[in-house]
C-alpha cells in the first residue's frame, strides 16, 4: 500500500534508486561484452589494430585528455644518497608552464655504456615517492629493485593533500571540462617517459610500470594509455571494479566512502577492470594479491582475472601473463612479481656482475 507520509515516500524511493544502481551494474557486463564485439583476438596482429579504436575511446570518453606536456622539461637534479649499490636522486621536470613534477630517481653503479631496463614504481593514495623508498607495505620497492639492477624512478601521484582530500577538488574542477585526475596523471607520466627516454643508461624499449593501491590504479590506466610501457604490474587494486564501486551490499564498496573522484564517465558500460588490461594486452601484466587485502576478496580478483587470463590464451601469449596470491595484506610482497619483471625486461642481478 502506498503511503501519504512523506518520510515513507521518501525511503521508498530510495530505495528504488538503490534497485535501479543495482540493475544497472548486473546488466554492465552484457553490454561490455557488446562494446569489445569488434575486437579480434584471433591473432596478436588482429587484436593490436582492432584494439586501437577502444583505446582511443578510453583516452577521449572514459579518462579524457588533458593539454600536452611541455616540449622542453627543463630537468633539474641533485644527489641525495650514495649507497654501495644505487646512487638516489631528487629530480624536478616542468609538466606545464609552473606546474613541476617530483621523482626520486635511483641509478644502479656500474652500469658504464650499457643501457638498462627501468621500473617505474608508483606510491598510492595520500602518499609521496619516499614511500617506495622505505619498510613496511612497501617492503622499500624502489631499493630493493635498484640493488637488484634496475634503473627505479619514483614519481609523486597528485593524490595527495595536507588532509589527504583536497587533490580530490582537481577532479571535480576537470570534469565539466570532459577531463579527470587521470587525465593528469597520464600526461605527467608521458613527460616521464619521455625524460627518460633521453638518458644514455636508459633502454627505453624495456619500461616497466609497478603500482601499489592508487598506484595500482595507474598500473591499469596510464599503460593502457601509454604503449612504451614494456610491462604492467597492478598490486593491491585489481578486482571486479564495476561491483566494488557500486554495489550496496559489498562490504568495501565505494559507495559508502567519500572518495567521490572513484567514478569514471560511463565506465560500467565498457571498461571493467580486464578491459584495461585488454588494452595493455599484448604486453605482459601481472595482478599481485594479499589474501588479507580488505579492497577485495581473492574469489572477486580471480573473477576478474579469469577474463585476462581468458584473452592472452586466446591470442597464444599466456605466458606473458600472471597472477601471485599471497600470505599478507594491501602490501608489495615482490617474489613473483620480481621474477616476472625479470623475464620480461630480459634482466638478471648476474648480468650485471
Amino acid at each position: 500500500l502506498r503511503s501519504d507520509n512523506p518520510e515513507e515516500r521518501l525511503k521508498r524511493q530510495f530505495y528504488q534508486l538503490c534497485e535501479y544502481t543495482q540493475q544497472l551494474w548486473r546488466d554492465s557486463a552484457n553490454k561490455r561484452r557488446i562494446f569489445w564485439q569488434n575486437a579480434d583476438p584471433s591473432s596478436v596482429e588482429s587484436w593490436t589494430e582492432t584494439v586501437a579504436w577502444y583505446r582511443r575511446y578510453f583516452r577521449d570518453e572514459v579518462i579524457g585528455q588533458a593539454p600536452p606536456a611541455n616540449q622542453f622539461l627543463d630537468p633539474q637534479s641533485r644527489l641525495l644518497e650514495v649507497t654501495g649499490d644505487y646512487d638516489l636522486y631528487e629530480v624536478v621536470i616542468e609538466v606545464w608552464d609552473n606546474v613541476p613534477a617530483f621523482a626520486y630517481l635511483l641509478i644502479p653503479h656500474g652500469i658504464a655504456s650499457e643501457k638498462r631496463p627501468v621500473v617505474v614504481c608508483q606510491h598510492g593514495l595520500g602518499g609521496n615517492p619516499r614511500a617506495v623508498l622505505q619498510e613496511g607495505g612497501y617492503k622499500a620497492l624502489a631499493r630493493r629493485l635498484a640493488a637488484h639492477g634496475y634503473v627505479v624512478l619514483a614519481p609523486q601521484n597528485p593524490s595527495i593533500g595536507p588532509a589527504g582530500d583536497e587533490f580530490r577538488v582537481l577532479q571535480r574542477k576537470a570534469n565539466p571540462l570532459g577531463c579527470s585526475l587521470f587525465s593528469f596523471i597520464a600526461t605527467i607520466h608521458e613527460a616521464w617517459l619521455g625524460w627518460l627516454s633521453g638518458l644514455s643508461f636508459v633502454d627505453r624499449r624495456r619500461i616497466a610500470l609497478y603500482g601499489l593501491s592508487y598506484g595500482g590504479k595507474t598500473a591499469l590506466r596510464v599503460p593502457a594509455l601509454l604503449e612504451q610501457y614494456a610491462v604492467s604490474i597492478c598490486s593491491g587494486d585489481f578486482n571486479e571494479w564495476i561491483m566494488k564501486t557500486v554495489s550496496t551490499d559489498f562490504f568495501s564498496s565505494y559507495m559508502f566512502t567519500g572518495e567521490y573522484e572513484i567514478f569514471e564517465f560511463g565506465l560500467g558500460e565498457s571498461f571493467n577492470h580486464a578491459e584495461m588490461v585488454y588494452l595493455i594486452a599484448p604486453r605482459p601484466f601481472m595482478v599481485e594479491r594479499g589474501h588479507d587485502d580488505a579492497c577485495s576478496t581473492d574469489e572477486w580478483v580471480a573473477f576478474e582475472y579469469a577474463k585476462v587470463r581468458y584473452l592472452y590464451d586466446q591470442l597464444r601469449i599466456g605466458d606473458r601473463t600472471d597472477i601471485e596470491f599471497f600470505a599478507g595484506g594491501h602490501q608489495i610482497n615482490l617474489e613473483g612479481t620480481l621474477e616476472f619483471l625479470d623475464r620480461h625486461l630480459g634482466w638478471s642481478r648476474s648480468a650485471a656482475d
